[in-house]
């Protein structure tokens, strides 16, 4: 695996077993001042790529960024990875919270067509019971052209719990706006698709 520093451009890559198809793309965007600039180890977009390697079964293909928290290049960051790498999922993590450099939501609606609020609404009542201070929490989920971009708060822990919490919804809401099509390992997590 190879991993991205200081908004560099790389990616790893997982391909599930015996699968001959082109890898879709998945963006994971860590927004962190600190780990952007080598302060700390990010943990968030481990985390994210960790949990998808247990759920998907889907080949695909990680585009990994690590960026500062500024609204324009976190803009700038997400229509790359939609509009330019392909992205059909982009998950971000940190820059939720109520803190003045947390601009992560506001960058994200800047760029989105549609925004899907039951994403954040799941998340946030899923973390509450654990953590009081998940009502701070401000992450968000939308639609950009054909592509799911989901905000995730910064701790690994969150990020497990968040995913779990709106992770069978995905595929589905995938497929909708014309993504392709994202199987699950349903000894993990089954994907619900009404349609």
């Amino acid at each position: 695996m190879t991993r991205q520093d200081g908004g560099q451009d790389t990616a790893s890559g997982r391909v599930a077993a015996g699968s001959a198809t082109t890898p879709v793309r998945i963006g994971i965007v860590a927004v962190s001042d600190r780990a952007s600039r080598g302060e700390y180890a990010d943990r968030g977009a481990p985390a994210v790529e960790e949990y998808l390697e247990e759920v998907l079964v889907t080949s695909w293909r990680a585009e990994i960024r690590v960026i500062p928290d500024e609204r324009d290049l976190i803009r700038a960051t997400l229509v790359e990875l939609v509009d330019d790498v392909g992205c059909c999922l982009v998950i971000t993590t940190g820059g939720t919270g109520p803190a003045p450099r947390d601009v992560t939501p506001e960058a994200t609606a800047a760029v989105l067509e549609k925004e899907l609020a039951g994403f954040g609404e799941a998340m946030r009542a899923v973390s509450r019971p654990h953590v009081p201070t998940a009502i701070l929490s401000r992450q968000t989920a939308g639609v950009r052209g054909s592509a799911l971009v989901i905000n995730l708060p910064g701790s690994p822990k969150a990020v497990r719990e968040c995913l779990d919490a709106v992770f069978a919804a995905v595929p589905d809401c995938v497929d909708l706006i014309g993504g392709p099509r994202l199987e699950t390992d349903p000894s993990r997590l089954v994907a619900h698709r009404p349609h």
